[in-house]
């Protein structure tokens, strides 16, 4: 199982959210290049990155920030980049592709322009990863602050039929929180999917990674963990060792 060690970025600083709520933020670092340099040092092979700045549609300063930032972390050595936030058009992924990108997360747009999604999908393909986030299985957009009125088994299985090969599925309720993780969500949308998914949020412990290792790779084929990280409620060697 993949370890994707989580950098959000808002104004070129890494911080998370709690809940996804902008107003609830903690900053751990103003050198996102040098956290990803470090994750690689120990041991990381892929990292999750996500531009809040543009997921909350914040200004030119914090965007050209942003983008500094995950140009220079995908130039670290030995690192795949996995990032998205705010990608709603095909001229973002081409740019986020130019810039060395491996997966390029697409969510919010995925719901409220079904023709773009389409499009994107017959384009980068593999490229792609399909962000899924919900709330007691109810679909969650725009930096999770708006339901979309849509069941998230619906979406996924829409998705699959679009070409979609790769899955983030984010529990809102615990992102953040290191409230621990309800494997049997990922599970479930892992068979909705007919293929492994990434899964994100709350993962408190490294009996959560342990959990959903024991899954099985054709189920669960990474995990984002974030907070728990900067918290140092395990060391990255943990994680990557408690998922192997």
């Amino acid at each position: 199982m993949i370890v994707f060690p989580a950098i959000d970025l808002i104004a070129g600083q890494v911080v998370r959210l709690s809940r996804g709520e902008r107003s609830k933020m903690d900053v751990y670092s103003d050198d996102p290049v040098a956290v990803a340099q470090d994750f690689a040092s120990r041991g990381a092979t892929w990292i999750h990155v996500v531009d809040l700045s543009a997921t909350f549609e914040e200004d030119d300063r914090a965007l050209e920030l942003n983008r500094a930032a995950i140009e220079g972390i995908c130039q670290v050595p030995g690192i795949s980049v996995d990032t998205g936030g705010g990608v709603r058009s095909l001229a973002a992924i081409e740019r986020l592709a130019n810039t060395g990108a491996k997966r390029i997360a697409i969510g919010t747009a995925l719901v409220r322009d079904r023709e773009f999604a389409r499009e994107a999908a017959k384009r980068y393909g593999e490229l792609l990863v399909a962000d899924v986030a919900a709330k007691d299985g109810m679909v969650r957009v725009n930096g999770w602050r708006e339901g979309a009125g849509v069941r998230a088994d619906d979406l996924v299985g829409e998705l699959v039929s679009l070409g979609y090969r790769h899955l983030v599925f984010t529990d809102v309720a615990r992102d953040g929180m290191q409230t621990g993780i309800d494997v049997d969500a990922y599970c479930h949308i892992a068979q909705v999917a007919g293929f492994a998914v990434v899964a994100s949020g709350g993962i408190a412990t490294l009996d959560d990674l342990r959990a959903l290792a024991a899954a099985g790779e054709d189920v669960i084929e990474g995990a984002i963990t974030g907070r728990a990280l900067y918290e140092g409620n395990f060391t990255l060697e943990e994680a990557l060792a408690a998922a192997r």
